[in-house]
C-alpha cells in the first residue's frame, strides 16, 4: 500500500490530492499539463501516492473523467501510486468500475488504488444526468460495493465477470466525510481516508469510531487512516497568506451557489465577503482543515495535526492559482519530509 521509494514526514508518509483545477483563463488541457507536471516533481521529491478526485458540473474543476486522468497521470510517471480519491460509486455501474479499474491495474500493474465516496460529486440534477434516476441516496452503497468487490474476486461460477478486473488485487479505500464510511470501512477492515480538509468538525468522531469498531481482514491487519488536508506552503507567512487566498474564494463561491474557474489571489480578501460568510469559511478552511505559512509554520502545524490524529497518512490538496507557487508549496513539504 506504501511506495517503497516514498519519504516521509516524522515517519509518515504524504500524499497530493489533484483536482485539476482550471484556472480563470485557462482550459482543461491546461490543467491536465500541470497535473502532470505535479505528478512527476512529486514523484521526484517522494510524495506516496497522487489520487484525483471525481466532481461534476464545476467549471473550476477538470477531473470529473477520473479513471481517464488516472491513466493519464500514471503513463507520465514511473513509480508513485496514482489513484481515485475518490470515484463517487452511486454515480456507476459496479461492473464499469471494476473494468476500468481493472484495465487500469493491468497497464501500471501494483500502482492503482481505488478510492471510493458515495457522495454524488454534484448537485440533483447532475446526479440524475450521470445516473438516470435519483433512486440512490447513498444508503445502498454497502450493497453496491459488496457487488465492486466479488467482481474482482475468480469466480468461474458468476454469471456476470469483469475483465479486465476478475482476480486483480486492487487496494480499495473508504471515503468519507461523515461516520458512514468510517463504520463501513472498520466493518470491512478496509484502509480509511476522511475528508478532514473540508469536513474538520467530524474527524475526531468518525476517526475514533473507525478505530474502536475496527475488525481486521485479509485486506488489512491493522486500521490504517489517510486524512486530507489542506497546505498552503511559500517562502514567507505574508506570501502564502496571499495565496491562500484563491481557496478562499473558491469555498465563498461554493457556499453562494456559485460556480466559477479557480480565481486569482487577492491583495485583501476581506473586500468580497462579509463577516458572516468569513466566519464561514473559517469554520471549514481554518486549522486542523488547512495549514498556511513558511517552512516553519508548515512544520510545527502539521507536526501538531498529525500528533493530534495519529494518521498513518496524509493526503494534501494545494488550491494555488499560479503553478509555479504551487509547485514551491509541494516542494517545500517535500523539503520536510526525510
Amino acid at each position: 500500500m506504501i511506495n517503497e521509494v516514498a519519504k516521509r514526514f516524522n515517519g509518515i508518509p504524504l500524499s497530493i490530492l489533484d483536482l485539476a483545477m482550471i484556472n480563470e483563463g485557462s482550459d482543461a488541457g491546461h490543467s491536465f499539463k500541470n497535473s502532470i507536471d505535479l505528478a512527476r516533481h512529486a514523484e521526484k521529491w517522494g510524495f506516496n501516492r497522487f489520487w484525483l478526485a471525481e466532481h461534476h458540473n464545476m467549471p473550476g474543476v477538470a477531473s470529473s473523467a477520473t479513471s481517464v486522468i488516472i491513466g493519464h497521470v500514471a503513463g507520465a510517471t514511473e513509480t508513485i501510486r496514482v489513484g481515485a480519491g475518490g470515484v463517487m460509486l452511486p454515480n456507476h455501474a459496479p461492473l464499469v468500475i471494476a473494468e476500468q479499474f481493472g484495465t487500469l491495474d493491468a497497464l501500471y500493474p501494483g500502482r492503482i488504488d481505488l478510492g471510493l465516496g458515495r457522495a454524488p460529486g454534484s448537485d440533483q440534477a447532475t446526479a440524475y444526468a450521470l445516473r438516470r434516476t435519483l433512486q440512490s441516496n447513498g444508503n445502498d452503497f454497502p450493497d453496491q460495493l459488496d457487488e465492486l468487490r466479488g467482481y474482482f474476486k475468480h469466480d468461474p461460477t458468476a454469471r456476470v465477470r469483469a475483465f479486465p478486473g476478475e482476480g486483480q488485487d486492487i487496494p480499495i479505500w473508504l471515503l468519507g466525510s461523515s461516520d458512514f464510511s468510517a463504520r463501513l470501512a472498520a466493518e470491512l477492515g478496509l484502509p480509511f481516508s476522511f475528508a478532514s480538509h473540508f469536513a474538520p468538525t467530524y474527524m475526531m468522531h468518525a476517526l475514533n469510531l473507525y478505530h474502536r469498531n475496527f475488525k481486521p481482514s485479509k485486506d488489512l491487519e491493522k486500521p490504517y487512516t489517510m486524512l486530507g488536508i489542506n497546505i498552503i506552503a511559500a517562502d514567507t507567512d505574508e506570501k502564502a497568506l496571499r495565496l491562500a487566498t484563491s481557496h478562499q474564494q473558491m469555498f465563498l463561491n461554493l457556499r453562494r451557489g456559485i460556480t466559477t474557474e479557480f480565481t486569482p489571489p487577492l491583495d485583501d480578501v476581506d473586500a468580497v465577503w462579509s463577516d458572516l460568510e468569513k466566519g464561514a469559511v473559517a469554520e471549514l478552511l481554518d486549522w486542523p482543515s488547512m495549514i498556511v505559512g513558511s517552512p516553519e509554520t508548515v512544520k510545527r502545524k502539521l507536526e501538531a495535526f498529525m500528533e493530534m490524529t495519529k494518521a498513518n497518512e496524509c493526503i494534501i490538496s494545494s488550491g494555488i492559482f499560479n503553478h509555479a507557487d504551487r509547485l514551491r508549496s509541494y516542494e517545500i513539504v517535500a523539503e520536510l519530509m526525510e
